[in-house]
């Protein structure tokens, strides 16, 4: 008997093998793909209902050549199905039998055309054997999925969907939805490694399933990670040129990109901010959906006290030198949002019969979040291409309780001015109008007076304020924090002492404090007048002595004694005359707390 047979496998060649053997010569050639096979019409007629109707009648006989088009599993699976009509013996495995079952459908091998046939077969092989346990049903899945739209026929994939949300959420219905206090379900490494290697439109069917029986939370938030990793961890997002991409290959990943984002848990603090910076960072990268990046940003908003300075640093989409390295809007808008969840939970917190606050209050991250958002600023600040009003628009929203001292905002506005030399007056003085001179530390008070990248007005405010806040009481007479200064920079602990009399040590300790503060203060006054030679040099001012007296200048005469309307302090006539020049309004502490207005013409050389 001559054939053309082209074999694929080994198993495919001892069939035909077997046929040849036989004493009836073949007298049907089927064409399966590429493959061919000589084969006998009476066991195959009287099997597949589908081959019946094309050999039987008038012109039956005639028949010598068929094509089977659209076979499920090709030219293997016919093989399986050419065994089972010869009656030769093969196992069925959760391997294959989503093969054979789809073959089977394809070729009508039904009860109809004989008992006990393929189909009826491979369905009780299927409810009794795959589907009834969580390995077999994830490995038919895994077969059938690869036999679509044909495996969706015969409803095999939704079978095995429900087989495996039974199988590991458990078959109590909807009874754990509600039970917020019940323990995550773990998440088992082989099974989560076979789902996480479906395609991404079964993936989705499983989770959905899975959740109408109750996976939720931390467990579904790990499976999706999971997920997210293998299908994206090809793409570059961190640098600036973007890597070209085949068309299709792109649409692919947005589409998985955005169909993850879709099955996000919505509970709270299922996934890590981390995570979520990093699906964010891939939606900007392949141009999702904007409804996929807001919401990745309303998510990023809920948890953005548990951020760190990294997960902010989203390379912006611009190419480069034509924008910001990174996206500073969508940080913006992330603090937004968060500042609007705050004040939310605030609302609801506060606004009960009682005037109490509810012990479901969230915990209050607003402090963390301040100081995440000044080291944000001083990370981009260096950035050439950030405009003026980019960096005030954000340093503008940083809220003002979540800023406790101004360090970190100084050192921001530095180093913008460091990196953006050729700002006008104008624009430095809206970049330094987002600090409160008020807050500075004395450290950045002395680091500010010699800035000469600041703006003068600005000196003079953090000059004038830091005078100010030496005139106040000390802690230890009067503990107030009007001078602006952090309660953390303004506590001094007292030494403890075992006598009886405390108060001589702790005066001598505030006025040996006072005295250094006023040296101190008069430094920075002579920067300053080094600095603006139109500054008006004061008096010498005696020195401490050994023993407690006050030494003059060589010439051993004390200096001529002020006016009644002299601001009192070592060089702080001239101080007070400059600042009386650039801000005819401001608030004299001495003078009870009045605005003074400009002074009349004969008085106009004082400032009281």
């Amino acid at each position: 008997m001559q054939t053309d047979t082209q074999f694929t496998s080994a198993a495919m060649k001892r069939t035909s093998d077997w046929i040849r053997s036989q004493e009836f010569p073949s007298d049907i050639t089927i064409q399966v793909g590429e493959s061919s096979f000589n084969l006998h019409k009476l066991p195959l007629a009287s099997k597949c209902g589908y081959i019946r109707k094309l050999v039987s009648g008038a012109n039956g006989s005639r028949v010598t050549h068929l094509e089977i088009a659209g076979m499920p599993g090709d030219a293997k699976a016919f093989d399986l199905v050419i065994k089972f009509c010869y009656g030769v013996n093969f196992e069925i495995t959760a391997d294959n039998v989503a093969m054979l079952r789809c073959a089977a459908e394809h070729l009508e091998m039904t009860e109809e055309c004989k008992p006990g046939n393929l189909v009826g077969r491979t369905e009780a092989y299927l409810e009794e054997v795959a589907l009834a346990s969580l390995e077999g049903a994830v490995t038919a899945l895994r077969r059938a999925e690869e036999l679509l739209p044909a495996s969706d026929k015969v409803q095999l994939i939704g079978r095995c969907i429900d087989a495996i949300a039974t199988m590991t959420c458990g078959d109590g219905g909807h009874e754990g939805l509600d039970d917020v206090d019940a323990p995550p379900k773990p998440v088992d490494d082989w099974w989560a490694d076979e789902l996480t290697a479906l395609r991404i439109d079964t993936f989705q069917r499983v989770m959905i399933a899975m959740k109408a029986r109750g996976f939720k939370g931390i467990a579904m938030g790990t499976m999706i990670m999971l997920y997210a990793q293998k299908s994206l961890r090809r793409l570059d997002m961190n640098g600036r040129e973007r890597k070209k991409m085949e068309p299709r290959q792109e649409h692919e990943k947005r589409v998985v990109l955005e169909t993850i984002v879709s099955l996000l848990p919505r509970e709270k603090n299922t996934m890590s901010v981390s995570f979520l910076s990093m699906l964010l960072r891939a939606a900007i990268y392949l141009d999702t959906s904007l409804a996929c990046r807001l919401d990745l940003e309303t998510r990023m908003a809920a948890q953005l006290g548990q951020a760190v300075l990294d997960d902010l640093l989203i390379p912006s989409s611009s190419p480069e030198g034509t924008g910001t390295a990174y996206d500073v809007d969508a940080v913006q808008r992330i603090l937004a949002g968060y500042l609007e969840n705050e004040g939310e939970a605030t609302r609801l917190d506060y606004n009960t019969d009682d005037d109490f606050a509810s012990a479901a209050s969230p915990p209050n991250d607003v402090g963390p979040v301040g100081k995440l958002m000044e080291s944000y600023l001083a990370e981009i600040s260096s950035d050439v291409n950030l405009p003026v009003d980019k960096f005030t628009g954000l340093a503008e929203l940083i809220p003002e309780r979540a800023r406790f001292n101004e360090d970190g905002m100084y050192r921001a506005i530095d180093i913008y001015l460091k990196a953006h030399p050729s700002l006008g007056e104008g624009e430095r003085k809206k970049v330094c109008g987002v600090m409160d001179c008020q807050k500075l530390s004395r450290e950045a008070c002395a680091h500010a007076a010699q800035n000469d990248r600041l703006p003068v007005q600005t000196v003079v405010q953090v000059l004038y304020h830091e005078q100010r806040r030496l005139r106040v009481p000390p802690p230890s007479q009067a503990p107030s924090y009007a001078g602006g200064e952090s309660p953390a920079l303004s506590y001094r602990p007292t030494p403890s002492f075992n006598g009886r009399d405390r108060s001589a040590p702790s005066s001598e300790v505030s006025r040996l404090q006072r005295e250094n503060d006023e040296l101190r203060m008069e430094l920075m006054q002579m920067k300053m007048r080094l600095r603006d030679p139109s500054v008006a040099a004061p008096a010498p001012a005696p020195t401490l002595a050994a023993g407690g007296t006050r030494s003059f200048p060589s010439s051993g005469k004390p200096p001529l004694p002020k006016k009644q309307g002299g601001s009192g302090g070592g060089g702080g006539g001239g101080f007070m005359k400059k600042l009386g020049r650039l801000n005819p309004f401001v608030r004299d502490p001495l003078a009870g707390g009045k605005v003074r207005t400009k002074p009349p013409k004969d008085r106009r050389h004082s400032i009281s």
